[in-house]
């Protein structure tokens, strides 16, 4: 099974990585611009998340395998790879175990730490929308709120809304299996992965993913690597800033 992808013009190929509860599209806007120098972009959707096919197997060392996959098929090589989040953490694996095929590697956002379980809220209200209630968006969004009060996550979350056929609902996510599974989503990287080759993590100034503290382990997995701040951003760097956000990748690749 080859992961679901939204490709975008053509050039050296750029992979976007999504985060956790995320999709390829929550990209689309940065990738026009990424794609407008040179750049054949694909926004590809990890297992369990926005189109691409459910599986009970979800952790990091089959999120990689999923992509050199996905490689394999579309015959990319010398790629920049990006990647937010959890898809910072697949970036990272992927990057150290098939270095031959990444170019440039960027990281938004985390560190290559362990993270302790953080989303109970967020699971425990996208497992109470009842969709046999539930028939609009504002519907879900009010239900959602009971449990997650900012109104810009949300947003986020409800972007997994599809019409599975008319009249009702569902969650493009495979909820079940990302709750049975959200310790591996802290996972930290193995302890003997390490990638050479220029890396960029870039941090928001308002998000504790990327303390000082991280500076040390950063630099013992990516010893050719440099951490840059992003001004008035918090773990949604991308979007709270996307101007900054997008120069420093630039800078970065070109």
């Amino acid at each position: 099974m080859t992961l679901y992808s939204n490709i975008i013009e053509e050039g050296k190929p750029f992979v976007i990585l999504h985060g956790f509860l995320g999709m390829g599209d929550n990209w689309k806007t940065l990738a026009k611009h990424f794609s407008e120098t040179n750049f054949e972009v694909h926004l590809v959707d990890q297992r369990n998340h926005g189109r691409s096919f459910h599986s009970d197997e979800f952790d990091y060392d089959v999120m990689a395998n999923d992509l050199k996959q996905y490689c394999d098929t579309h015959n990319l090589k010398d790629i920049i790879l990006l990647g937010h989040s959890m898809g910072g953490k697949t970036a990272m694996l992927f990057a150290s175990k098939f270095p031959e095929l990444v170019s440039k590697l960027i990281v938004a956002d985390i560190s290559p730490r362990y993270y302790p379980v953080h989303h109970d809220a967020i699971l425990d209200g996208l497992s109470h929308l009842d969709f046999s209630i539930l028939k609009t968006r504002g519907e879900a969004d009010k239900a959602l709120s009971n449990y997650v009060q900012d109104a810009g996550t949300r947003m986020f979350l409800l972007k997994n809304l599809y019409w599975v056929e008319k009249g009702q609902l569902g969650l493009r996510i495979n909820l079940e299996v990302l709750k049975d599974n959200i310790s591996e989503v802290g996972e930290a990287l193995p302890i003997h992965a390490v990638f050479k080759k220029d890396t960029l993590f870039l941090r928001g100034d308002r998000s504790e993913y990327i303390g000082e503290a991280d500076a040390a382990i950063i630099h013992r997995h990516f010893p050719n690597s440099k951490i840059i701040t992003i001004s008035n951003a918090g773990h949604w760097l991308h979007a709270e800033n996307p101007k900054d956000f997008y120069s420093a990748v630039i800078n970065f690749v070109s």
